[in-house]
């Protein structure tokens, strides 16, 4: 009989090198690539919270694929798509704790019944973690910014192109225009 182990973090961590990745229920999951929309999405967004970051000098902005460890009954570790910090860096290694904000993008297999539980569950994950907005962000939707915050998790707040969409109390004051997730038409 062979038994197997639970993955550990310090199994997660050479693989960052090869691809984004995350421990959950004891298991590494591995995410594909993001395509060139998504992927532009979640770089605009980074790009602003470092420009937020620039103002205020408190926190670390995070782009894609950074590793954040948390310590979650069925989860120990999260990798958004952006992010905000508000603890020191981990050198070399990952975050240690959750982001106070998270960036989910879709990609082309978050859709459907099944995409929509797991990104349910993820942010509860998230919340628990003690990250207290998170945005799903759907660059196929009217409803492009979805901003769920830890104090009415069911509850979101929704932004569409031309508006201003923020993440409060997580980053008082940054706010990001919905269009600038959208890669102009003449690129």
């Amino acid at each position: 009989m062979i038994i197997k182990k639970p993955a550990t973090i310090d199994d997660l961590f050479p693989l960052s090198i090869d691809g984004k990745a995350e421990l959950v229920h004891g298991e590494i999951e591995f995410m594909s690539p993001t395509g060139t929309d998504p992927g532009f999405a979640g770089d605009a967004i980074f790009a602003s919270l470092y420009a937020y970051w620039q103002m205020t000098k408190r926190g670390v902005p995070v782009g894609d694929n950074k590793g954040f460890i948390v310590d979650l009954p069925n989860r120990r570790s999260f990798s958004p798509d952006a992010a905000y910090f508000m603890g020191r860096g981990g050198g070399m290694k990952f975050f240690n704790g959750a982001p106070i904000f998270a960036v989910e993008v879709r990609s082309e297999g978050d859709y459907g019944a099944k995409a929509e539980r797991d990104m349910a569950a993820k942010r509860l994950d998230y919340f628990a973690a003690g990250t207290l907005v998170v945005w799903d962000v759907d660059i196929q939707s009217e409803e492009v910014v979805r901003v769920y915050r830890k104090s009415d998790p069911e509850n979101p707040t929704v932004y569409r192109r031309g508006e201003l969409a923020e993440a409060e109390p997580a980053l008082p004051g940054w706010t990001f225009s919905v269009d600038l997730a959208f890669l102009p038409e003449n690129s």
